[in-house]
């Protein structure tokens, strides 16, 4: 045993877990390079490995959850390479409007058959909300999309903006069942295509639009699972490009992945792989950009619920493989495993977050901003 392989062992078992053990989260590895790549890359040398086949884990997600519940991630300083890959959030703004389409091309455009095979049947990029006595995915998304509309207040004769609005699920759920209108704005070529066809014959407009440049005037808006590609440097104009949409009186529900400490980007393997220019916020960081134009109603932190949503949606890509293989290929498939498992650890660890944030303008009345459960049926206080 060297002594590479000596400290990850050592480092390991402080978070309960065994190289080459019998449980289904210890490391079983096949490539002993592993062990010098994961000490210095930290986790872009850990996930790149495991792309590689230098190492596999029966239970991922509760392999990290593990790893990060002991603040191992803290305990290994890396090399050179890792802290290069930091550099480029600390020096330029990423998220201009050329590098938020380049970023959306990457991922949200892969291909609507690899979304399909493992979202619900709304096609629900996000947490959903395992609540209400929501057991299967469908029906926790469906819960999501109740609770979310329920703390909107939306009612016939709204105007909501959906910004960054996926493949179109929320803002049909909201034109079927409020009776509202809905203007969604989105830059990912493949979604807004999906999402036109899945709002046809409604009050939907779907935009191809960056959220710099919004148009018209509302009295309610929405984001879920889009302030992540935001970055830091743009958060201000974001808060001012939604307070400038939003009528007097307007609500605007702030969905986001959040970080439990301000850092530059996010997980470079997540950056590199996953998500191009990606930058989670910290609760600091969205009241900062909130301060003095918004007031912040209500802070709803959801993070344990992702960790059940990225299992059901693991659990379903894998069932569809054998259909997704001849175009996506090993690699790919141990990616997203990769992707998905790492961050069901991560939010079961309680190393990130997932929260819903209404804000109102400056001097606005405050609005019923917290659902009242009664059974299945999710209604507003007041």
């Amino acid at each position: 045993m060297n002594a590479s392989e000596r400290l990850f062992g050592d480092l390991l078992g402080r978070a309960g877990v065994t190289l080459n053990g019998p449980a289904p989260w210890d490391v079983r590895v096949h490539d002993t390079r592993v062990y010098d790549r994961a000490l210095l890359q930290k986790n872009l040398g850990l996930g790149e490995a495991y792309m590689d086949g230098w190492w596999d884990c029966g239970q991922l997600d509760e392999f990290f959850r593990r790893v990060l519940a002991a603040h191992l991630d803290e305990a290994v300083r890396g090399g050179p390479r890792l802290l290069l890959s930091l550099l480029p959030a600390l020096l330029r703004n990423r998220q201009t409007r050329r590098g938020a389409l380049q970023a959306a091309r990457r991922h949200y455009d892969l291909g609507n058959d690899l979304f399909r095979a493992f979202l619900d049947p709304r096609m629900q990029y996000s947490c959903a909300y395992f609540e209400d006595g929501a057991e299967s995915l469908a029906e926790a998304q469906l819960a999501k999309l109740e609770l979310v509309c329920g703390k909107l207040g939306l009612k016939p004769g709204d105007h909501l903006l959906d910004i960054g609005c996926g493949f179109g699920g929320l803002a049909r759920h909201a034109a079927e069942t409020r009776g509202c209108r809905v203007t969604g704005v989105n830059i990912s070529r493949e979604q807004i295509a999906f999402a036109r066809e899945h709002c046809e014959g409604l009050p939907v407009e779907i935009l191809e639009s960056d959220y710099r440049e919004i148009p018209g005037a509302y009295t309610k808006a929405v984001s879920v699972g889009m302030f992540e590609h935001v970055g830091a440097r743009n958060h201000r104009t974001y808060m001012r490009a939604v307070l400038n949409a939003l009528e007097p009186g307007g609500v605007f529900l702030l969905h986001t992945i959040g970080a439990n400490r301000t850092a530059p980007g996010c997980d470079p393997w997540i950056e590199r792989y996953i998500f191009p220019r990606g930058d989670l916020p910290s609760p600091m960081q969205i009241a900062r950009a909130a301060e003095g134009l918004f007031v912040i109603e209500d802070w709803h932190n959801l993070g344990p619920h992702y960790a059940r949503t990225l299992r059901c949606w693991h659990a379903n890509f894998e069932a569809a493989w054998p259909g997704l293989a001849g175009r996506y290929g090993e690699r790919f498939r141990r990616m997203w495993r990769y992707y998905l498992l790492s961050s069901a650890g991560a939010f079961a660890a309680r190393d990130i977050q997932v929260w819903q944030v209404v804000l109102t303008p400056v001097g606005a009345p405050q609005p019923p901003c917290r659902p009242e459960r009664r059974g299945a049926r999710i209604r507003m206080k007041g």
